[in-house]
């Protein structure tokens, strides 16, 4: 691809590069690519196909081009995705939202009631809290992550999604960030709760986070990723602790592993929730536990 390569003939240049490589989105891959690489949307880069490309520009494309050789996803090198209908930056601390997930958020707005307090463990780019406050005008949320720079992103993501002033973000592991809240709970009457609480916690075990694909292993946080030696390090700790901060008639909701619907309930059931149940993804994967008090 040397000289002034036309729009259409530098994306179809690198799709095929892309698919000689084995990458099964390479038209794809190369469209979004070389269309964000030059300023350009979808339409324009249709429109435009015979518009002659500067070198610089085109050393622009290859540059990105190069990174999704590597196994960088397109969403990462773009620094945006897509979830519930919402754009969302990413960074280096953050895993990308992903559409299983969007599961999760429909549950929600079925359990949050009116004017509802939601907590969010474990937040990352605040895609679960954010996509359900964006919904849900009357509600308010909590969100915790161990990662400042999770939550540099997450807090972007509120702006620019117009929810900040709805969504509180604090730093740390689970719900050692709520101390103060405790404190407020022991000088009230009325102490304080939350209507539901939601996570998306690292669940892969630690062997296999490894063995993953490039555009996993490589690219998200080791962090958001690795559950332990069997995986479900981040439920126990959230099923021994979540009582303490629910409200009597609201709910927890978590987003599991395709196989560990089981032991997720079975972690509730001991933690005395009497109200599990495994909801199943549009690939008839279990997907998300609903747990209950009562």
């Amino acid at each position: 691809m040397s000289g002034q390569p036309t729009v259409g003939q530098l994306w179809r240049g690198w799709r095929d590069v892309l698919d000689r490589l084995g990458f099964a989105s390479a038209a794809l891959d190369a469209k979004l690519l070389t269309g964000y690489a030059l300023g350009l949307s979808a339409l324009e880069l249709a429109t435009g196909e015979n518009n002659s490309v500067d070198p610089a520009a085109a050393e622009q494309v290859a540059a990105l081009l190069q990174r999704r050789m590597t196994g960088e996803s397109v969403a990462r090198i773009i620094g945006e995705r897509e979830f519930y209908g919402l754009p969302f930056a990413l960074n280096e601390a953050t895993l990308e939202p992903r559409p299983e997930t969007e599961l999760l958020v429909d549950l929600a707005l079925a359990h949050l009631p009116p004017g509802g307090q939601l907590l969010d463990l474990g937040t990352g780019t605040g895609c679960i809290p954010i996509a359900i406050l964006a919904n849900r005008p009357d509600a308010r949320a909590i969100a915790t992550d161990l990662s400042a720079r999770a939550l540099e992103a997450a807090a972007e993501n509120a702006e620019r999604n117009g929810v900040a002033d709805r969504i509180r973000f604090l730093q740390g592991s689970w719900f050692e960030p709520l101390s103060p809240f405790d404190r407020l709970r022991m000088r009230s009457d009325a102490p304080f709760r939350f209507h539901l609480i939601t996570s998306n916690p690292p669940y892969i075990t630690s062997a296999v986070v490894d063995t993953l694909e490039r555009e996993v292993k490589d690219f998200d946080p080791r962090l958001a990723l690795d559950g332990g030696a069997d995986g479900l390090a981040p439920y126990r700790v959230i099923a021994a602790q979540a009582a303490d901060w629910l409200d009597p008639d609201g709910a927890v909701l978590l987003e599991i592993g395709y196989d560990q619907g089981a032991a997720v309930s079975a972690l509730f059931l001991e933690a005395g929730f009497e109200n599990v149940a495994v909801h199943r993804d549009l690939n008839g994967h279990d997907r998300v536990v609903a747990a209950r008090l009562r």
